[in-house]
């Protein structure tokens, strides 16, 4: 068990954390500061023990809350507990002696039959007589099951997009494209100007890389579009390689025109993460491609770049406009929250979850770890405030496509393939259902020439 309460200097720190991104950031909350103020409805004398078990290591964003809740309930103690190899410890620990109150879960575990048990146990958060506010919560985010209940409440979500140098736009009288066309107008300006590839990202098949970035929203957009068309697409039938089409020429298109250049790409950065992060920082870069899980990273990075330290310059993370109408906020949960509904303290376990679920609390907690909040509220961390207002219409989430991970890998091998010059668009259609063993071979021949 760690950082229990008054004993953890991790805690302090991420109380310090906290507070620091919350004075930073006073003028963007007023949406936040302007919801009801939270009315315990327990005994503020209340005195009991909560766990809470998950798999991060580091928690600060957690343990701010905890504080938070101590405000209002000064005699409960809040208990974060990391469990090794969560994923196989996590059934076994909801049914020890020390069952947790909370737990951590995940989407993928509700098609998993190794984790009913969690779910089987999870209490009812949609329940009307529990008086949680799920409205902050964004519609795209909310799980619920075949019966209509909600029993995970969205955490931390993520999105794939880019890194904008606002500075390098402003000093060059650009604007952010709202469109594709307009996304190929500002490159051609950028070129223009000296830069030489003005979009830059992790030549890799992960879904942290450049290509998952630039076109798989709008894939899933055709996919949502196109009714049934996912389960055929899951089936990895031969034919619905057509569907990729629009977003490989696309890819096509930027490799060509030089706006994108997998080699450099492949050459100055090792990895979809840190190296991406600190790529973006020496300064020169105006489009960095990559996921949210990226852009949480910054933060931690800003001093660790001699670049950024000595020359720093205003960043936004902006959804890639890839569509003819603009670009798609294609977002996921990456984490969630469920309840033990046999918590020897459910009462104030749900008191707990009542006080989280709160616009405030829930921004507060993605802004510590710099992620995406899943309320309604992007304005607490300027970094995503482009959110703020994207149209409904061109908003969803993976869940919502219907696809699962085969035809994402197919995806993400025909679009690394298109743009390294190993398959044609052409070939990569045809191809699909065994793209992805097929550009592995014609690597080995390119790699022999």
């Amino acid at each position: 068990m760690r950082n229990q309460r008054g004993e953890s200097p991790k805690k302090l720190l991420a109380s310090v954390m906290a507070a620091a991104v919350v004075l930073s950031m006073t003028a963007c909350q007023k949406k936040a500061d302007n919801e009801e103020a939270f009315n315990p409805a327990l005994s503020t004398d209340t005195e009991c023990t909560i766990r809470v078990a998950g798999n991060y290591s580091n928690f600060e964003s957690l343990e701010s809350e905890f504080e938070r809740f101590y405000e209002y309930y000064p005699n409960v103690s809040l208990n974060y507990v990391y469990l090794d190899n969560y994923n196989d410890t996590i059934e076994s620990a909801l049914m020890s002696d020390e069952a947790p109150d909370i737990y951590v879960t995940a989407s993928w575990m509700l098609d998993d039959k190794r984790y009913d048990t969690l779910f089987e146990n999870a209490e009812v958060l949609s329940d009307p007589s529990l008086n949680i506010d799920l409205d902050c919560i964004r519609k795209d985010v909310r799980w619920t099951d075949e019966n209509g209940d909600i029993l995970m409440l969205p955490i931390f979500t993520r999105s794939y997009g880019m890194l904008v140098n606002m500075d390098i736009f402003e000093k060059n009288g650009l604007k952010v494209p709202d469109d594709y066309e307009g996304l190929m107008d500002v490159c051609e300006k950028l070129k223009a100007a000296g830069y030489e590839t003005p979009v830059m990202g992790a030549n890799q098949t992960t879904v942290a890389g450049m290509y998952y970035s630039f076109s798989f929203p709008l894939f899933c957009n055709d996919v949502i579009k196109n009714p049934g068309s996912a389960e055929a697409l899951n089936s990895l039938e031969k034919s619905r390689g057509e569907m990729l089409r629009p977003a490989l020429e696309k890819i096509k298109t930027f490799v060509d025109r030089k706006y994108l250049n997998p080699k450099l790409c492949s050459a100055e950065i090792e990895d979809d993460y840190n190296a991406v992060i600190m790529r973006f920082f020496e300064g020169d870069v105006p489009m960095m491609l990559g996921s949210g899980d990226m852009v949480s990273g910054t933060a931690k990075r800003e001093s660790k770049s001699e670049a950024f330290t000595k020359a720093p310059f205003k960043y936004k993370f902006y959804v890639v406009p890839t569509g003819e109408d603009g670009g798609y906020f294609l977002s996921a949960v990456s984490l969630f929250f469920s309840v033990n509904k046999n918590s020897e303290n459910l009462e104030m376990t749900n008191e707990f979850i009542r006080f989280l679920s709160r616009e405030k609390e829930l921004g507060n907690m993605a802004a510590v770890k710099r992620l995406i909040t899943p309320t309604n509220d992007f304005s607490l961390d300027e970094v995503y405030s482009s959110l703020e207002g994207f149209p409904q219409e061109r908003s969803f989430s993976y869940h919502a496509t219907g696809l699962n991970d085969a035809a994402a890998k197919e995806f993400r091998a025909a679009a690394y393939n298109v743009a390294n010059g190993i398959m044609t668009v052409d070939e990569a259609v045809s191809a699909y259902g065994s793209i992805f063993e097929q550009g592995q071979g014609r690597q080995k021949q390119l790699d022999k020439q």
